[in-house]
């Protein structure tokens, strides 16, 4: 285990489960709302612990979106739940019309994101999930990294007077932050300071990135480790100082290479600081079910190792610009 990184007991989705159920405790506006899924999602907690302000809407992941909108345009702060493929996929002119167009305040959450609902096949897995929600204007979105960063989000996204879309792990994640941490919407965090490259992350590759950073320490590169967690609005100051201070970026993230955190990167650093960037995500392609999360995101290009390839391909192209 890196020095930088705690073991967890508990998966990435119940610490924000948990949160949730606690917040409503707190925010009496707060309504939650899940596809018949809660048990898989952990908005069971909720449930229990405020059934009448849980609704469950059935396989209907649409309509769902729709009673959202209603009950935030009558006052409430909805938080709408289910797996991270089916909400972006089923509900997509929903959310597109009816939350961002019309910048409605409801909440989004994807659950079994990435590669981590390893067990039910292509189909189920959310790979681009983000690219879709970045696309969309008005829309916040978020890939919180480990379970202090997913409770702690809860509270954020909740007081944020617009739509957001988060996704979360079905996986436990080895924790980076500690309780002092406290996130803000729009900004990332250097976790390992380096100068010879950049990672940059989010979601479950943010240990997995650590773990790279500091065995390539061990090779004699010092690597800088970033947590992007907001994926929109980007922080394109940080960016820019990563890459102006190091030379050179790499992108880890568990969703396709297509349209995500490494997309977002490029864009920012394409029109502002042309870097050199290297890619570490699934490569354009559909993944097939896993015996775990860990084995099938090694499977897919997602390892440690495979981070530190890709460290050692963008250190390269920066001494050769």
């Amino acid at each position: 285990m890196s020095t930088l990184l705690r073991p967890t007991k508990i998966s990435h989705r119940q610490a924000y489960g948990e949160a949730l159920a606690a917040y409503g405790d707190l925010n009496e506006r707060v309504v939650v709302l899940d596809a018949d899924v809660s048990s898989s999602t952990l908005t069971s907690y909720f449930a229990n612990r405020h059934p009448k302000r849980f609704f469950n809407l059935g396989v209907t992941e649409d309509a769902m979106v729709n009673v959202g909108v209603g009950l935030a345009l009558s006052g409430m702060v909805p938080f709408v739940n289910t797996c991270a493929a089916l909400l972006t996929l089923r509900a997509c002119e929903q959310i597109r019309t009816c939350v961002a167009y019309a910048r409605t305040n409801v909440k989004l959450v994807g659950g079994y994101a990435g590669l981590s609902d390893y067990k039910d096949g292509p189909t189920h897995f959310a790979l681009n999930d983000m690219a879709m929600m970045r696309a969309l204007p008005n829309m916040v979105v978020l890939a919180p990294g480990d379970n202090i960063e997913a409770a702690k989000m809860v509270k954020l996204v909740a007081e944020y007077d617009g739509p957001v879309y988060m996704r979360i792990s079905r996986a436990a994640v080895p924790d980076v932050f500690d309780t002092s941490y406290e996130p803000v919407l729009g900004k990332g965090v250097v976790v390992r300071p380096g100068r010879d490259a950049a990672i940059i992350t989010n979601g479950s590759m943010l240990a997995r990135s650590v773990q790279a950073a500091e065995q390539l320490a061990g090779q004699g590169y010092d690597v800088r480790v970033i947590s992007m967690a907001c994926v929109k609005p980007i922080d394109r100051d940080l960016l820019l100082q990563a890459a102006q201070e190091t030379g050179t970026v790499v992108t880890a993230e568990d969703h396709s290479v297509v349209g995500g955190l490494g997309s977002a990167v490029a864009e920012v650093l394409g029109a502002w600081c042309p870097t050199p960037q290297t890619f570490v995500g699934v490569n354009d392609s559909f993944a097939e079910t896993g015996f775990d999360p860990d084995s099938l995101m090694d499977d897919c290009g997602l390892g440690v190792d495979d981070i530190m390839r890709a460290t050692e391909r963008a250190i390269g192209l920066k001494r050769r610009h």
